[in-house]
């Protein structure tokens, strides 16, 4: 493993083509001071040097590597990204263990119909050519 993939202590994979999930990922960004976490769109050449993802699954939900080269799996992916930089709290209450599994039941629900959650609540179903990384 070559040390840009060890230098971070979180490799998110998601999805570059979804105008919400974009929008996340600048939020998370703005935060990420210390580079602490590596983005991976997932629709994306990056991918050709992580064969070990499976495409179908990254399509199906969020994933993450850890700094211990531990495969994450949604919202505790999005939990641990937002803990780095010190905002935890805002996905705190997902992994309470009386919410977490209704939680996750809603997130995969989500995830299947992120591009008409997009479409609803932007205007713009898919980011095409880059145009949500403007």
């Amino acid at each position: 493993m070559n040390i840009l993939k060890t230098c971070h202590k979180l490799r998110f994979f998601f999805d570059g083509q979804c105008p919400l999930c974009v929008r996340e990922m600048r939020a998370l960004k703005r935060y990420d001071d210390h580079n602490l976490i590596a983005l991976i769109d997932i629709n994306s050449d990056q991918m050709a040097d992580y064969p070990d993802i499976d495409p179908a699954e990254a399509q199906r939900i969020i994933l993450a590597y850890n700094n211990r080269n531990q495969l994450i799996r949604g919202l505790d992916v999005l939990h641990q990204a937002w803990r780095l930089v010190g905002k935890g709290w805002i996905y705190a209450p997902t992994r309470w263990p009386l919410i977490k599994t209704l939680a996750d039941q809603c997130y995969l629900l989500f995830a299947k119909h992120r591009y008409t959650i997009s479409r609803w609540l932007t205007g713009q179903s898919r980011c095409d050519n880059n145009q949500c990384g403007r």
